[in-house]
């Protein structure tokens, strides 16, 4: 029972027969001859794939009776792929099924070898689009609050996160811009015995340096021009709690020292102040810059490396979380979507395929600021990559497409060309290297709009000269 589950809707003994003899390893065959008691099955076994003929009685000549089927399989169940079995007569029918959502079709006799590699295929589409609408469903949230991911590096920063939170040492989060290292901070907070204290933080970078000091250690009534009362400083206000640091790299030279002794005795002076004031505070500092360097550089004191990387996390970027992007892009499109009351129902296939090969050098961040913008400037009902502001997807593959019954139109008539090069343009001999019959060549190059007139046999036979050979065993 751990085998895919194949629903067969075919009025046929003999080829019901068939199918399960052929496909019997694979799948779990759950095989019957009328719409009625298939669309009983449906909801009891929930099959990822289902066969359907289009000639089923009361009208076998015609498709009447399985083009029902298929709306009603898609109505109760839109996550099973429905594969539509066809003669030559109904083939006109079985391109509207596709056109009406089925996921492919086949031409009756049966080419076991192509029917699997149709249901392999469609498999892997309904394997992945399980896996989305789980961790769309509630899955893809960690143990870390305001954290989103499915990445496993990810994930194992959040268990790291999680363990040194219980401890009170100094953590230092190492990673780009926009990566979420606040988030982290918080979460190290959060889960902390200090998590009913107060979280405080301050960028390093984002002040200047004649303000950053009383920022951080407060200022007395009348300790310089403008201090008309007495103020406590982010690190007074951490008590009892947690002071986050951000982009700690950018402290200047005189406050490190002044950091680096509050970390040793954990008592402070303000600014113009004279009387030690002692704070119980945790410091968990981040930074995107490489604090070897620039303790080469003499820019950034050692002694007070090593008193902040008690604990190092390295929080890697979004271009290196594997579908991390796409899942972050569906749960910011649904925020901005409620936030702004727009009407946008989700991404089309280019957005899906220029935001997962994008390389995010902004991180989540990025890709936040271009949803919201996408969301509020858009146009149309789904998000499209153009209003994203994304290049689309170039390259062999049309960027990954998801439409799979478009990449084997191509693959298949990439193969039928390379055939015909080696053959020189002979039918027969192109028949043999592909093992159908001339007839079905002929059908082919039909379907594709190819033909092949002696004047473009030369430039065939140099096309074949570029591409790898086909074996003909």
């Amino acid at each position: 029972m751990d085998r895919p589950k194949l629903l067969i809707l075919e009025d046929d003994d003999g080829l019901r027969r068939q199918y399960r003899w052929a496909l019997g390893d694979a799948w779990h065959i759950l095989a019957t001859s009328t719409r009625q008691e298939a669309l009983k099955l449906l909801p009891i076994e929930r099959p990822a794939i289902a066969i359907v003929d289009l000639g089923l009685p009361p009208d076998p000549d015609g498709a009447s009776e399985g083009l029902a089927a298929l709306q009603q399989i898609l109505t109760q169940e839109p996550g099973t792929k429905v594969i539509i079995a066809t003669g030559n007569e109904t083939r006109d029918f079985a391109l509207k099924a596709v056109a009406a959502g089925a996921y492919d079709f086949y031409q009756k006799p049966i080419d076991i070898d192509v029917l699997k590699t149709i249901l392999d295929r469609a498999l892997k589409l309904h394997t992945l689009e399980e896996e989305n609408r789980r961790l769309q469903q509630g899955d893809q949230r960690s143990a870390i609050d305001g954290l989103i991911t499915a990445s496993p590096e990810m994930l194992k920063v959040c268990r790291s996160i999680e363990r040194v939170a219980k401890t009170d040492v100094s953590v230092l989060l190492l990673g780009e811009s926009g990566t979420g290292k606040e988030v982290l901070a918080n979460a190290v907070h959060q889960h902390s015995t200090r998590a009913k204290g107060p979280f405080i933080a301050i960028n390093c970078g984002a002040i200047p340096e004649n303000l950053l000091e009383s920022e951080l250690f407060g200022h007395e009534k009348g300790a310089f021009t403008g201090a008309v009362k007495t103020t406590i400083g982010k690190v007074e206000q951490a008590h009892k709690g947690t002071l986050f640091l951000d982009e700690i790299g950018d402290l200047p030279h005189p406050l490190q020292v002044k950091l680096l002794r509050f970390l040793q005795n954990r008592v402070i002076e303000r600014v113009g102040g004279r009387s030690p004031i002692a704070v119980d505070t945790r410091i968990v500092c981040a930074t995107h810059q490489d604090l070897h360097s620039r303790i080469a550089d003499g820019l950034f004191r050692e002694d007070l490396f090593y008193r902040l990387n008690e604990m190092v996390v390295t929080i890697p970027p979004l271009r290196e979380r594997g579908e991390d992007a796409v899942l972050l892009a569906s749960f910011f499109l649904k925020k901005f979507v409620k936030q702004f009351d727009r009407r946008i129902k989700g991404f089309t296939p280019d957005a899906i395929a220029g935001i997962a090969a994008a390389p995010w050098r902004g991180n989540v961040r990025e890709l936040e600021n271009r949803v919201k913008r996408a969301v509020i400037m858009a146009e149309g009902a789904q998000l499209t990559a153009a209003d994203l502001d994304l290049d689309p997807v170039s390259g062999e593959d049309e960027g990954e497409s998801l439409d799979l019954r478009a990449a084997r139109t191509r693959a298949e008539q990439k193969v039928v060309l390379r055939a015909l090069a080696q053959a020189h343009g002979n039918m027969s001999t192109a028949a043999k290297l592909l093992r159908i019959s001339r007839p079905t060549l002929y059908s082919l190059l039909e379907a594709h709009g190819l033909s092949v007139p002696s004047a473009q046999r030369a430039e065939l036979a140099d096309a074949a000269s570029a591409e790898p050979e086909i074996a003909s065993s």
